[in-house]
Formats: C-alpha cells, sequence, structure tokens
C-alpha cells in the first residue's frame, strides 16, 4: 500500500512540473495534430500539375489541340516554350521543367498515318509506317515523376471523326535522361544527403547552448569577453567538418556500392552541401537558443525534421503538394538542397543553375546566426 502512495506521489509531481512546462506541454499536443493535419494533405504520390515546356515545330492547328487535351488531363502544366532542342535541355538541368514535349515539322504526316478507330469500326493500322506523333524529354532522376509522365505514352488523340491512336500503339515516344534504366536508387541517393545531414546538425546543435547551461560552463562563458556572434560561428564550425565528412561517405558508399552516377563537378557538390550545413547548423543554434533543456531541445528538433524529410521531395514530389504545404517546405533548408544535390550530382548542372536555392539558403544562414545571437544573452537567466 505504501508503494502506491509513493509512485502516486511521483505521478502527480511529474503531472505538476509537465503542466509547469508550458512548452513541452504545448509539444505534446501540437506535434501529432500539426503534422497529422500537415502531412494528410501534403503527402501525395498522386502527380499532378507538373510543369513542363513544349517545343512545337509544327505550329499546326492539331498542335494546339493537341496540347490542350494533354493539359485536360491535369498531369502536366505547360508553363514554357522553347525555340530549340538544346534550350529544352538546358531547362531540364536547371530544374525549369520536369520535361519536355517535342512536336516535328512532319506531324501532320505522322498523323495520317495513324489507324483510325471510331466507336463502330476498327482498321487496321501499318505498323511498318506507324510512329509515335512526338516525343517527351522527361527528366528521369525523379523516378515518381517520370512514372507519372510515363502514363502519357498511350494517351488517346482525337480529330472529330474519332479517335486517331489506340493503346497497343504509343502516342508519343519518350526518352528518359540521367536515369534511363529508371533505377530509383539514382534518386533516393543523393535526397539521403539531404536527409542525414538534416538530422545530424540539426540534433547536433539544437542542444548546444542548453549543454552549456547545464554543465555550468555559462558561467564561465559570462566571463570571457567574447560576443554572441562569436560563440555562434565558434559553435558551428566544428560541425561543419562532420557533415562534409558524412557527405563524402554517403557519396562514396553511392557510387562504388550502388553504381550512382556523379556527373557534376566535385568542388560544385561540396559548395552546395556545405551552404545546406551551414543553414541546417544555424537552424538548430536557433532551437538552442529558445528550449530550456535539452529535452525541449529534442522535441523542438522532431517537429522541424518530420516536415524537412516529408516536404522537402525527397520521399514525395514537391509538385504533387498542396500549395500551403509547398509554402511551407519553401522555408526549410532542405527544400532547396534537395533540388540542389540532385540537379548537381545527376544532371549536372552548375551551382548558378540552381542559384535561387543557393542564394537563398545564404540568406538562411545569416538572418539565422543574427537571430540565434540575438536571443542569446550572457546572463544565467
Amino acid at each position: 500500500m505504501n508503494s502506491l502512495f509513493r509512485i502516486r506521489a511521483i505521478t502527480l509531481k511529474e503531472l505538476h512540473q509537465l503542466k509547469r512546462d508550458r512548452l513541452t506541454f504545448g509539444m505534446v499536443v501540437m506535434i501529432p495534430l500539426i503534422q497529422l493535419l500537415l502531412f494528410g494533405f501534403a503527402i501525395n504520390t498522386n502527380v499532378r500539375h507538373l510543369p513542363v515546356g513544349l517545343l512545337d515545330f509544327s505550329n499546326s492547328a492539331f498542335s494546339q489541340n493537341l496540347v490542350q487535351s494533354i493539359t485536360a488531363t491535369q498531369v502536366v502544366d505547360f508553363r514554357k516554350r522553347y525555340d530549340s532542342v538544346e534550350e529544352a535541355e538546358r531547362a531540364i538541368t536547371r530544374g525549369e521543367v520536369k520535361a519536355v514535349l517535342v512536336l516535328p515539322h512532319d506531324m501532320a504526316k505522322r498523323l495520317s498515318r495513324h489507324p483510325l478507330i471510331t466507336s463502330q469500326v476498327a482498321m487496321p493500322a501499318d505498323d511498318k509506317f506507324h510512329r509515335p506523333i512526338g516525343q517527351w524529354i522527361v527528366d528521369g532522376s525523379d523516378t515518381i515523376v517520370a512514372s507519372a509522365l510515363n502514363r502519357l505514352r498511350n494517351m488517346p488523340l482525337e480529330d472529330g471523326r474519332g479517335i486517331l491512336s489506340r493503346a497497343t500503339m504509343n502516342t508519343f515516344e519518350i526518352v528518359f535522361y540521367f536515369n534511363p534504366e529508371q533505377r530509383s536508387v539514382v534518386n533516393i541517393v543523393p535526397g539521403l544527403v539531404a536527409v542525414i545531414l538534416t538530422m545530424t546538425m540539426i540534433m547536433f546543435t539544437s542542444a548546444a547552448i542548453v549543454r552549456e547551461k547545464e554543465r555550468g560552463n555559462m558561467e564561465f562563458l559570462i566571463t570571457t569577453p567574447m560576443r554572441p556572434i562569436e560563440l555562434m560561428i565558434g559553435k558551428i564550425i566544428p560541425y561543419i567538418i562532420i557533415g562534409l565528412i558524412q557527405l563524402t561517405i554517403v557519396l562514396g558508399l553511392g557510387k562504388f556500392v550502388f553504381n550512382v552516377p556523379i556527373r557534376g563537378d566535385i568542388s560544385q557538390i561540396f559548395l552546395a552541401s556545405l551552404l545546406f550545413i551551414c543553414a541546417s547548423l544555424t537552424l538548430g543554434l536557433i532551437i538552442s537558443t529558445m528550449a530550456t533543456s535539452q529535452l525541449q531541445s529534442m522535441q523542438m528538433t522532431v517537429f522541424i525534421l518530420l516536415p524537412s524529410i516529408l516536404l522537402s521531395g525527397f520521399m514525395f514530389p514537391y509538385e504533387g503538394m498542396p500549395e500551403l504545404a509547398q509554402w511551407i517546405a519553401e522555408i526549410l533548408p532542405a527544400t532547396h538542397f534537395v533540388r540542389m544535390i540532385r540537379a548537381i550530382t545527376l544532371r549536372e548542372a552548375h551551382l548558378f543553375d540552381v542559384g535561387k536555392d543557393a542564394i537563398w539558403l545564404v540568406g538562411f544562414t545569416m538572418i539565422g546566426l543574427l537571430i540565434a545571437s540575438r536571443r542569446f544573452k550572457k546572463r544565467l537567466d
């Protein structure tokens, strides 16, 4: 009986302590609530409205109707028009579009040799003369996006008389750039770099300031002439080296174990990764200045990690998310780095091709350091 009273006393004590710790109590409620609502709407494997481009050499009325028919499927949205194949390829490399539809000069001739299939009479086709109406140039590095575009291969076409294609014949030819074999590991390994660095970098620094308080080192720091910004920079420098070592390990194993191609310049990859590591470490420092204990810092880290992984485009296509989820994803450093590392590693893009993402990471780091240094006060309270 006395044992039950003691257990009851400890239980009440923990409940009162949890009640006084408003941040922890709020995280207990808000983490499942917000993340369930966010991910329930954001995670979508049924990809829609992919940004694509158009290269129309035919400039005919039928090509315009064809574009409208493809748009009506809601799988793609035509965002830009290009004048040459080289320009279209550069746009895919930069990540401006996921694919480009190329409609040839002899589109009318190809169309005339298509089999005519009406609802009543089926006319046999001469496979010897049958050629696809057009060609899709697809960024094959993202296998989910490529699979969605692959569904347009046998898309039926109409011209008012009847259907001009059937499932047994390809309406479009599809060419997969950067990953012609459609191996999922090619897409996963560069994304894993972002996931691993996000987890380790934020976790390393999220408890940095709190740990100093709990170990009693804050009294020593107070007596030094060190400024807050100097402390913040000094805290992240060792972890930058660790992050670059992790990058080397992941890409090295991906190259030699899983045969993932590394087409981009190594210096470009390391520079892009350096920007992301600094941004992630800065985010961890902000968390550390907000938390009052290492438990709180871990709770806040988890609150950031799940959106960073699930909304970054690593597992689910960014284009398939609702607009609100995309806005949230754009705030997180991982979203920008996933685009950068895949573009540079797989599509041989230059850092200038993903300059917007690079500038955003630099800005996030600078603003984050300023916020963290302002929030850090050299006093024990």
